[in-house]
């Protein structure tokens, strides 16, 4: 097995969590334990470049969106940030974490595949972010 992931395999894994992404957000009340478990996480995760610096933004992104205080993003964004924190948090690994040097680089994967399909929106919301502070 190769330890990196691509964004072809990163988009796979995430599209495995599609389903209960959407279970989910039918049942808003159950996210906010959801994204508590994906703060802890990135605690553990090594901060490497952009990826999952801009993780917390997503969290709040969806945060506000349950809340209804931000609307102005697609329900596929929404199911795609939600299918990277299940994957976050599930315990399951293409890369076991405690694999030396690349044990994060699956996680690190979905997260920057996350961003990058997210991008647009998550920008729109960081700009609305900062014209109303």
């Amino acid at each position: 097995m190769s330890n990196t992931i691509d964004l072809e395999k990163a988009k796979e894994l995430l599209s495995g969590f599609t389903g209960q992404a959407e279970q989910l957000l039918a049942n808003p009340s159950t996210i906010e334990g959801l994204l508590q478990k994906v703060e802890r996480r990135l605690k553990e995760i090594p901060k490497v470049g952009n990826a999952a610096s801009r993780f917390p933004l997503m969290l709040s992104m969806i945060r506000a969106y349950v809340s209804k205080e931000y609307t102005e993003v697609s329900v596929k964004a929404i199911v795609t940030m939600l299918c990277a924190s299940l994957y976050l948090v599930m315990g399951v690994d293409l890369i076991p974490d405690k694999t030396p040097l690349v044990g994060y680089a699956d996680d690190l994967a979905v997260i920057a595949a996350a961003l990058y399909f997210v991008e647009p929106e998550l920008n729109a919301y960081s700009q609305g972010r900062e014209r109303h502070q």
